[in-house]
């Protein structure tokens, strides 16, 4: 028998820097054979720049507004979408997350993202910066926003991605059941 892939809903990954959006959202994609959109390379492509370039050129806000822009654009194809962290700091996207369901929160303490992105020069909001008391700011002023679009909350400290996938799979196998 071959096995059913999932035609709809179409996930929507949620989450701070380092939880693993982008590396679960790799292997969702996999299992659900459904292409996977990074949001963070659909901004890189929109700029023609690196996102540590727009936000030293152009600043955080004009980030935002692209963020927005590639939002508007991918949210409800067929895909599963891996967000960037700070998705949800503007009602406009929080609004399109929630007509846009599953949105999947992937929920880690900012111990656990501090380890994980240890050394990473990639994330301009953590630029000179002690990781872990920023990721800390972030999670007091993120969680509330987080909570407020998620269907699906998913603690990720000592969850391996494997398992996480299935947790995820599992979810909407059951959405689609009822």
């Amino acid at each position: 028998m071959k096995k059913k892939t999932l035609p709809r809903p179409h996930p929507v990954l949620i989450g701070l820097m380092g939880c693993g959006k982008s590396s679960i959202g790799r292997r969702l994609s996999k299992k659900l054979k459904m292409p996977l959109v990074d949001l963070d390379e659909v901004i890189v492509k929109l700029a023609g720049m690196s996102i540590p370039e727009i936000f030293a050129r152009h600043g955080e806000a004009y980030f935002r507004e692209l963020e927005t822009e590639a939002l508007s654009k991918k949210i409800g194809k067929k895909v599963i979408l891996a967000t960037g962290g700070g998705v949800v700091l503007r009602e406009i996207n929080r609004k399109l997350l929630k007509a846009h369901p599953p949105v999947i929160w992937l929920k880690a303490a900012p111990e656990f993202l501090a380890n994980r992105i240890a050394g990473d020069s990639n994330r301009p909001l953590l630029a000179n910066q002690d990781a872990l008391q920023k990721l800390s700011t972030l999670a007091e002023e993120r969680y509330p926003l987080y909570a407020e679009c998620a269907d699906l909350v998913i603690e990720r400290d000592g969850i391996k991605k494997n398992e996480v996938v299935v947790e995820i799979i599992n979810f909407l196998h059951k959405r689609l059941n009822t």
